[in-house]
């Protein structure tokens, strides 16, 4: 794991994953299921989800679409069926990116990510307290004056304070050269008790942690300062000051990473990433179950010929584990991965979504329905290739999302052809130069129609979104249009 990929933006990203409690779904509790998208005309990364206490969700990434900089952190609020409550853009003239995301005791919110807009480095740890509406109370940075350092997960601890891990090339044995795994525990106004870091003389990095049951914390990453390969697993094990119980690695000769740790039920933890040890193909999802003690209980990997990761994993009510990363494996290019697995990690089903370009799970959560919220990006139809937006599905306990078909696919019919849309995004109503007086269908991802318009007043009514537009005539691809605020 070198450096750089602090800076990936599509694949093998973190999402911490927390210990909480779900309530079984009552018979008559329905399951909801849908997709959604979110961003503007450029670029817009879902990296971790939630769901909130009102049974909507929250969700943390970065957007290069809205905002003061290049990217800012980008976070979104939605009512349970996806829509839109809020959205909130936090940074400055760099760029800023929100890794992590939790509700906190408050009913507000903690974010935490990168940013070399402020502090007094390169690039810095950047923890972002809001209130339930997303209005920032407090901010603070963390790291060294000149070298990179960033956070990747967060989460409220038992003492209402924060818990950050991630990697610094500020501190430890392997700087400047090198970064290590960094560990930040906070009060509850985000100033430091302590910091540690962990790791040898070579790359080592953290991009899960969480607090255990006893009070310390766990944490999940790569090393190449230990164990077999060019890189493995690393897990380390600390008492509530930090200090280090015990670490383990886990991988073969080849480069293994943990992306998602959480303590599971009976004291031990579940470790989520991806390998090239082991597997069928070059890269494939690796899911380590260990014991209270970090011992190997078991390992399991998941995928085909080509590459695939596992970003986010969460023990499920009954007793087995959800995945979510991506897959080159299976589909018509990189897709959505979402697996279900029993207690000993045997597959019970798979699912994949998304169209014919990028597509990626960061992020899986059940929700108190039973079902599961999966947080990602897509390189929508209709839209220029690397305009990602940030992707949302809801699914139900089998993992459909209602949408049967794959995206793009309910687009097969008459389509636009050698029109444009101005401006685009819009805000109001958006028209059709030359075509104002001629009528046209909008529809939103799934290919359900939302409404019919004259060319002047093309997406008047319609709530902020993506949409895709069409006319009775015409044959050639959809045009993407975006409504905003």
């Amino acid at each position: 794991m070198k450096l750089s990929h602090f800076y990936r933006l599509a694949l093998c990203v973190l999402c911490g994953a927390t210990l909480f409690a779900l309530l079984p779904a009552s018979p008559s509790q329905a399951q909801q299921r849908w997709e959604r998208t979110f961003g503007g005309s450029v670029q817009d990364y879902g990296y971790d989800v939630r769901q909130t206490s009102d049974g909507g969700y929250v969700v943390a990434g970065m957007t290069n679409s809205f905002g003061a900089g290049n990217y800012d952190v980008y976070v979104i609020k939605t009512d349970a069926s996806g829509n839109g409550v809020w959205t909130r853009t936090y940074g400055g003239a760099g760029s800023d990116y929100g890794q992590s995301v939790q509700q906190t005791s408050d009913s507000g919110y903690v974010v935490a990510g990168n940013t070399n807009s402020f502090g007094p480095g390169n690039t810095d740890v950047w923890l972002i307290k809001t209130n339930a509406s997303g209005d920032t109370l407090w901010t603070r940075t963390f790291g060294g004056a000149t070298r990179p350092d960033g956070a990747y997960s967060v989460q409220q601890t038992a003492s209402g304070g924060y818990i950050l891990a991630g990697f610094t090339q500020s501190y430890g044995p392997g700087t400047p050269t090198y970064a290590n795994v960094w560990l930040i525990l906070t009060d509850g106004s985000g100033n430091p008790f302590w910091t540690r870091f962990y790791g040898g003389n070579l790359h080592d990095g953290g991009y899960s942690g969480q607090q255990t049951l006893d009070g310390g914390f766990i944490i999940a990453g790569y090393t190449e300062s230990y164990g077999q390969g060019s890189q493995d697993v690393y897990l380390i094990k600390t008492n509530s000051n930090g200090d280090t119980l015990w670490t383990r690695t886990y991988g073969g000769a080849g480069s293994d990473e943990g992306y998602s740790v959480q303590q599971t039920r009976d004291t031990g933890y579940i470790v989520a990433g991806s390998t090239n040890s082991y597997g069928a193909g070059n890269q494939d999802v690796y899911l380590i179950k260990t014991n209270a003690n970090g011992d190997t209980l078991w390992t399991r990997t998941y995928g085909g010929a080509e590459h695939d990761y596992g970003n986010s994993v969460q023990q499920t009510q009954d007793g087995g584990y959800i995945l979510t990363g991506q897959t080159r494996s299976f589909g018509r290019y990189y897709q959505v991965y979402l697996i279900k697995t029993n207690a000993s990690g045997d597959t019970l089903w798979t699912r994949t979504f998304g169209g014919d370009s990028l597509d990626q799970g960061s992020s899986v959560r059940q929700t108190q329905d039973g079902g599961y919220i999966i947080a990602g990006i897509t390189d929508p139809p209709g839209g220029s290739r690397g305009d990602y937006d940030v992707y949302l599905i809801k699914t139900d306990g089998n993992g459909s999302s209602g949408i049967e078909t794959e995206r793009g696919r309910g687009f097969e019919g008459p389509r636009v052809q050698g029109v444009k849309i101005t401006p685009n995004p819009f805000t109001s109503f958006a028209s059709v130069p030359g075509h104002e007086g001629e009528r046209f269908s909008l529809y939103d991802i799934s290919g359900r129609k939302v409404g019919t318009y004259r060319g002047d007043r093309v997406g008047e009514g319609l709530k902020a979104g993506v949409y895709f537009l069409r006319s009775s005539d015409s044959k050639d691809k959809p045009l993407r249009v975006v409504k905003v605020r």
